[in-house]
């Protein structure tokens, strides 16, 4: 695996120059997980954060009854857990491979260490900050105020901005573990699947969605 390309694919680092880029690759560690492999858990204190190189990555939390609740998926290029690095607390959530992965470790002492030295390098997370706050901000609006259609149709908007495609998205997860994400069960999630495909919004094939009346869409996420 050539971390610097990893690294020159990060939004995280948009920007930087080779130079800066290779001096990251020679701080972190790559590290490989098996599926379903926790790569931590929430409360232990924070020893760095990640880019996930392969794979695909779940950031979740669960109650004493074992009960699950997914935040975010990341896949290659997506950066995870840079927030306790800044602030020094545990991590607020836990981390868990959904395949097996590869991803690579900043060690929190060792980035700090780069960000003093390299203020320009702040004003990029910062970015990559108000980003996720905003991807963040939109999942709470959406699970406190709207239907499962509306939340569906906003998580394909969503996918088909970041997959760079207006025709068609693939959808990162399972159905099951989709539904999880947007706080619905699997059942009411095929049902709504199934009433856009018959009113010609989208066509699902598996994973693969395509995406038929984009106003219709976009009436139907807000």
């Amino acid at each position: 695996m050539d971390r610097a390309a990893i690294i020159a694919q990060c939004s995280l680092f948009n920007g930087l120059n080779e130079e800066d880029v290779l001096m990251l690759a020679a701080a972190c560690e790559t590290k490989q997980v098996g599926r379903g492999e926790v790569i931590f858990l929430e409360g232990v204190a924070a020893v760095g954060f990640y880019v996930v190189a392969t794979g695909q990555v779940k950031i979740y939390k669960s109650n004493a009854e074992g009960r699950e609740k997914i935040l975010h998926i990341f896949g290659p290029g997506e950066s995870f857990a840079e927030v306790p690095v800044f602030h020094g607390d545990p991590y607020p959530a836990s981390a868990m491979a959904m395949k097996a992965s590869e991803v690579l470790c900043f060690p929190r002492a060792r980035f700090v260490e780069i960000i003093e030295q390299h203020p320009s390098l702040s004003m990029n997370m910062l970015a990559n900050f108000a980003q996720k706050l905003r991807r963040f901000s939109m999942q709470i609006e959406n699970l406190a105020l709207r239907e499962v259609p509306a939340r569906l149709a906003s998580h394909l908007i969503y996918l088909s901005e970041s997959q760079k495609r207006t025709d068609a998205v693939t959808l990162r997860v399972p159905k099951g573990q989709l539904a999880n994400l947007l706080g619905t069960t699997p059942e009411t999630l095929s049902r709504v699947l199934g009433r856009l495909e018959e009113s010609g919004v989208i066509r699902s094939e598996g994973k693969a969605i395509a995406l038929l009346d984009w106003p219709k869409l976009r009436e139907l996420a807000g």
